[in-house]
């Protein structure tokens, strides 16, 4: 059987309260319409169509190399939604899955479970179902006294003895494509929102004689929708837990999971140790045998084995083997660091490339440089890469000393095995091998406390 398959992000989401539809608002650091074209792509679905309305063109930009978007342009209900897919899929001969955008933790085996059944038992449709012990805000399930399934009853609409249903209309759906969007077409908004009701359609079907079946969810956390805030963060410590669980399982040690944050796509080598109030996003990969934590943030950032970093953040930059970062290092975008450097408490870098073994230790900010192998420079140095203009590089050779509280104007280089005198400000290059220093001669006033006027 053919699959295609339809992901319903639409919605503006109002009870987020936010300018960003809801589907791009991030679980774990990826957009959560991901997850579901994660799961959709995993059940074997041959072509997704992405129903998108409000903010839609971000939306849009975020799934355009994995599925085909159009757009309702008017929120109007969920068939109304679906509906807009028929341009692409009016003609499809197989099964369509329909998904909501905002379920993250929906996988690929529960859909594929029920584009299954829908095909075993040959019908037009297939719920997929869930029991919950509070279904408060769902549609319900009916069925009659032999266990068919009737209809789907909103919450707004249901009567007393409906809301004591505990069966739920998940929002997943599969349909056999041929007639569904004729049938789609005449589902009317008679209804109290006045909108357009996918769930209509169930009755609609059973109403002509046409068979329509149901699944339940084996894990009915999986379907959880998210429709504000306080859903976002609880769906987020769910998934939190689950990566930092198979971290562990992979070999990770985590010091305590209640205060460690990593996004799903981080990778971390085996006899790592992640310490307390750290946070590893994006798509940064760790080595093996690191030290990470406590309390640093990395965002994209690569590194390899032996790695040491401590109450520091860095950003989009890779660090070599057996480097030591921090405590209260800044490491921004573009640095890349050979293994064996050493980068100590409150120094800044910058789209800096920095040799093997060399060492920045402390109160220092180097950036927009190149600097060679077995580097040492002093506390209190700067490059002054900056002219209110242009930002301009520096180059500091392999062996080359550079003595404390320096400043390096900007175009400059310090040749290999220079050796800079602390204090000074060097505003032109400096040969290989050579002393570059720069300072006002030291004049002392003898008996100056004497002279000094009192107050």
């Amino acid at each position: 059987m053919s699959l295609a398959a339809v992901i319903l992000a639409a919605g503006k989401g109002t009870r987020m309260k936010s300018g960003l539809p809801k589907v791009m608002h991030r679980v774990c650091g990826r957009p959560m319409i991901e997850y579901v074209l994660d799961a959709v792509q995993g059940a074997g679905v041959e072509e997704i169509v992405v129903v998108v309305g409000f903010g839609g063109d971000l939306v849009a930009r975020t799934v355009q190399d994995r599925a085909r978007v159009v757009y309702q342009h008017q929120q109007l209900g969920t068939a109304h939604a679906l509906l807009q897919a028929a341009p692409v899929l009016g003609n499809f001969p197989g099964a369509i899955l329909v998904v909501c955008g905002d379920t993250p933790l929906v996988t690929s085996s529960t859909l594929a479970r029920l584009a299954a059944a829908h095909a075993e038992m040959g019908v037009r449709a297939t719920i997929l179902t869930a029991i919950l012990e509070d279904p408060t805000g769902y549609g319900r399930v009916i069925r009659d006294g032999e266990g068919r399934v009737q209809r789907i009853v909103e919450q707004r609409d249901a009567t007393p003895r409906e809301l004591a249903v505990k069966e739920i209309n998940t929002g997943i759906y599969c349909f056999s494509a041929p007639g569904l969007f004729d049938a789609l077409s005449a589902i009317k908004s008679e209804n109290a929102q006045g909108e357009y009701y996918l769930t209509d359609i169930i009755g609609q079907l059973v109403q002509q004689g046409e068979p329509v079946a149901a699944l339940k969810v084996e894990n009915p956390r999986e379907v959880e929708g998210i429709n504000d805030r306080r859903q976002l963060a609880r769906m987020e410590a769910y998934l939190r837990q689950q990566i930092l669980e198979e971290l562990m399982l992979s070999g990770v040690t985590v010091v305590d999971p209640a205060t460690t944050f990593v996004d799903r796509n981080v990778k971390i080598g085996p006899d790592t140790v992640i310490y307390p109030f750290t946070i590893i996003e994006g798509n940064t990969v760790i080595g093996r045998n690191c030290v990470i934590g406590p309390g640093s943030r990395l965002i994209d950032v690569q590194t390899g084995e032996g790695v040491v970093i401590e109450h520091s953040v860095i950003r989009e930059s890779k660090i070599g083997d057996n480097c030591t970062i921090g405590p209260f290092a800044y490491i921004r975008p573009g640095c890349v660091l050979a293994p064996e450097v050493k980068v100590g408490d409150f120094v800044e870098l910058k789209k800096t490339v920095v040799g093997r073994g060399s060492k920045i230790p402390h109160l220092s900010y180097v950036g927009d440089a190149t600097v060679g192998s077995g580097v040492n420079i002093g506390a209190g140095t700067i490059t002054c890469n900056y002219d209110g203009e242009k930002k301009w590089p520096t180059v500091i050779g392999d062996g080359a000393f550079i003595g404390s509280n320096t400043n390096l104007v900007a175009p400059v280089e310090v040749g290999k095995g220079a050796f800079i005198g602390a204090g000074s400000t060097i505003t032109r290059d400096v040969p290989p091998g050579a002393l570059g220093i720069e300072r006002g001669r030291q004049r002392n006033i003898e008996n100056w406390l004497q002279k000094k006027p009192r107050r």
